[in-house]
């Protein structure tokens, strides 16, 4: 079975970052998991975006959850005001706790303190950090992902090159830097088992 991570929804606002992370996933290489605070913070945030507004930022989390349909955790909510980290993200904490997370993928490092954060076997993860160990273990997977990513975005389209430059802005450097070169080869005939693309 899968490691469960608990993404925050920081890094499912960019959508070049969610479709990455969310199409690794697809090929079962960990399971995601977010709450229904998650996901209203993420749909008001979304939304108050003028290119995006609030139907487009349903439509978005509603195909995220079609994908993923055990992905929202629930019945946390007794174990919030317990957590030991930053008081506007001790939801997150607390879903992840409840859920069995061992990872929660954030920008956010500073608001879980390791110490807090050990006593649950939970660690907070900066997603450049996160790909490169996905990337390590599950090669083949990430690098089918990336190639999908590139090849069937659209509104706009993104070359293998675009895509590297959109990670760069997204402090994802490292994740960058170290796929940039494979992504550039022709490709070769996937190894894994592939599923069905879904959009979010």
């Amino acid at each position: 079975m899968h490691f469960p991570v608990f993404l925050d929804t920081c890094v499912l606002y960019p959508i070049v970052l969610t479709d990455t992370l969310l199409r690794v996933a697809e090929q079962q290489v960990f399971r995601p998991y977010w709450s229904g605070d998650v996901l209203a913070e993420l749909q008001r945030n979304l939304g108050a975006v003028p290119q995006i507004g609030d139907d487009r930022a349903r439509s978005r989390i509603k195909a995220m959850n079609r994908a993923f349909p055990d992905a929202t955790v629930t019945g946390y909510e007794a174990l919030i005001d317990g957590m030991e980290c930053d008081p506007k993200d001790r939801h997150v904490m607390a879903a992840a706790v409840h859920s069995e997370c061992q990872v929660v993928v954030t920008y956010n490092l500073r608001d879980f303190p390791s110490e807090a954060m050990g006593r649950h076997h939970l660690e907070a993860v900066h997603p450049d950090t996160f790909l490169l160990d996905q990337l390590d273990l599950y090669p083949e997977a990430v690098y089918l992902s990336l190639r999908r990513q590139s090849t069937e975005s659209a509104r706009p389209g993104l070359t293998a090159l675009q895509l590297m430059a959109s990670f760069e802005k997204l402090e994802l450097r490292g994740f960058a830097a170290r796929t940039a070169s494979p992504l550039a080869e022709p490709q070769r005939r996937p190894v894994v088992t592939e599923t069905p693309l879904r959009r979010w």
